[in-house]
């Protein structure tokens, strides 16, 4: 249904991934293989979204990113339509489709975050940080995952709850880069990004 109202299956895919997603960029042949669709439609939708104001584009290395617009005038109502995010447009969306897939499986997880290659801001110096009681065989397949799916070396930390907080606290200056950084936030049981 929602395709008939918004006019293309494509364009609903697309709205759907970047609104998961609201701080990741991505790449034509990358959104391709996420939507599963042809190519030339994925151009065509990327070029109606973009000359409407929902996406905004980058070159970067040769390469065309794509990601949603956060300025856009109507970017709440339809981060509510399309997101499968549990927070609130504004607020760090922590993306419920993530947190339901192979990241929990490897342990106690109480913050995953995604950052430096998959939001394009290497201020932080590392990918991906893991927050909790980690099982090191469960945490090794799945960076090994993540590293097959991006074809290339993950940079990744895991801290222990108790760790992270200190170093919170005393504003580590690792923490606070990562804190900072522009990120995706997979996983955070107890608003450990947002609160003081």
């Amino acid at each position: 249904m929602i395709e008939q109202l918004f006019g293309s299956k494509t364009r609903v895919k697309l709205l759907q991934l970047f609104y998961s997603n609201p701080n990741r960029s991505f790449y034509v042949r990358e959104i391709t293989r996420k939507i599963d669709e042809q190519i030339n439609s994925v151009r065509r939708e990327l070029a109606n979204l973009l000359s409407i104001g929902i996406i905004s584009s980058e070159t970067n290395n040769n390469r065309l990113y794509y990601e949603v617009n956060q300025k856009y005038d109507y970017y709440e109502p339809l981060f509510q339509i399309f997101s499968d995010t549990t927070a609130k447009p504004g607020k760090q969306a922590v993306s419920t489709a993530a947190a339901d897939n192979t990241i929990v499986s490897i342990g106690n997880v109480e913050l995953a975050i995604y950052t430096g290659h998959f939001t394009r801001d290497d201020s932080a110096g590392v990918d991906i940080l893991i927050v909790g009681d980690i099982n090191p065989t469960q945490l090794n397949k799945y960076i090994g995952d993540v590293e097959k799916h991006e074809g290339m070396d993950m940079r990744y930390t895991v801290l222990s709850l108790s760790e992270f907080l200190y170093r919170k606290e005393v504003n580590d200056r690792f923490v606070s880069l990562v804190l900072a950084s522009k990120k995706q936030v997979l996983v955070d049981k107890h608003n450990l990004v947002n609160k003081p």
